[in-house]
């Protein structure tokens, strides 16, 4: 593979359309397709070329990368007659970086392996901030050489990576980050919430207790953003809805029973009950707030 390949990316939405643009400006020839073309345009703009579907675009690159929304649109795109694994240029890399699921992943990996592909499995944590920053974790199953033949690319797009082991591990990983994520919301919501009620500054408690042992990314970044009423996405309510319902049924395969993750699954699907799927997961702290 030269050392800039040319890259096919699929899916330039809140983070995708961030994480493409550090690999154009990093000298890759870049490839685009996403749902509405709308969304792609910055980077139309900036010299990326548009393809009609994730498959052509494919066929035009030496590396894939993917960042969706859905399971269905993962599974899709790779395996429909036209995708991207029959579409593929022999050799290619295949990456995906959607949080999906590991059984998936598991399917993906075995369909290009047929077709003498690599394929990875690498979600990412670490929001819209971390994208557009490019330091996002990175947590990636597959083959030990695929990953390092990945590791130029996804270094330009986080700092911490880390090949959890076959295909499927990545997608486990982000299931074990996902648990403590949506756990973890529940945890500093009802704690800014106890100290409204009783009658504290939220805003001088969260300055209090974030930086201690309290404290977590979600509250240090999203706990204010809350607090001031910005709901805006920087991970999707309908987002964390899929990855809950994903480790659920992933934890229930194994004979794990998981009651926080099933707290924090019953206040989320309120959430969405309230019309609020489409704002940031920060919105959860409005639930309290109504009540």
């Amino acid at each position: 593979m030269s050392s800039k390949p040319g890259i096919a990316f699929i899916g330039t939405g809140v983070m995708g359309r961030s994480m493409a643009a550090h690999l154009m400006a990093a000298g890759h020839t870049l490839h685009v397709h996403n749902r509405t073309r709308e969304k792609a345009r910055p980077l139309l703009d900036n010299g990326a070329r548009w393809h009609d579907s994730a498959g052509e675009a494919a066929a035009e690159a030496e590396v894939v990368v993917t960042m969706l929304g859905f399971p269905q649109d993962v599974e899709q795109s790779y395996l429909a007659r036209g995708g991207i694994v029959e579409r593929a240029r022999p050799g290619a890399l295949l990456i995906d970086m959607t949080t999906s699921s590991p059984v998936l992943a598991r399917r993906i990996s075995a369909a290009a392996s047929a077709r003498g592909l690599d394929a990875l499995d690498a979600p990412v944590s670490g929001g819209d901030v971390g994208a557009r920053e490019a330091r996002l974790v990175i947590m990636v199953g597959g083959d030990a050489a695929a990953f390092e033949r990945a590791r130029p690319v996804l270094s330009l797009l986080g700092k911490n990576l880390a090949l959890q082991g076959p295909a499927g591990s990545g997608q486990h990983c982000k299931m074990a980050n996902q648990i403590a994520c949506a756990v973890g919301m529940v945890a500093w919501c009802e704690a800014l919430a106890y100290a409204k009620r009783a009658g504290l500054d939220p805003a001088r408690v969260h300055g209090s207790i974030s930086g201690g042992a309290a404290g977590s990314w979600a509250m240090t970044n999203l706990g204010p953003r809350a607090l001031e009423g910005d709901f805006a996405p920087g991970f999707y309510v309908k987002h964390i809805r899929k990855d809950i319902g994903i480790a659920i049924a992933s934890a229930e395969e194994m004979g794990l029973d998981l009651p926080g993750l099933d707290c924090a699954r019953r206040l989320y699907d309120r959430v969405a009950a309230n019309g609020w799927e489409e704002f940031g997961t920060q919105v959860l702290y409005r639930l309290y707030t109504s009540l």
